[in-house]
């Protein structure tokens, strides 16, 4: 993977929060969701970042690649960059 989406760094641009609340736990509390599974579990961490972002595209954020790495290093992606490929597909509505 040479580029991807930081949830973290999305997260506080869209809600406009500080680098500090955007640790996986207070994001769910903001959202108003409870942490499911076992905590530094990478499954169960990455399910709980799907919620978040499942969570952001509701909310209306355009999620965007924001990180990319490049000739070794990590690279901050511009947010007024094109996007790249086709558009992201809806998101099914979850019953609760």
């Amino acid at each position: 993977a040479k580029k991807w989406i930081n949830i973290r760094k999305s997260y506080g641009n869209f809600y406009k929060v500080p680098r500090n609340q955007t640790k996986l736990t207070i994001m769910l509390e903001k959202l108003g969701m409870t942490y499911d599974g076992r905590p530094h579990s990478g499954l169960d961490d990455s399910k709980n970042i799907a919620r978040i972002a499942i969570r952001m595209l509701q909310d209306g954020c355009d999620l965007r690649v924001n990180e990319r790495m490049h000739a070794g290093q990590l690279m901050t992606v511009s947010s007024t960059a094109p996007l790249e490929g086709a558009p992201a597909p809806q998101m099914p509505r979850y019953r609760n």
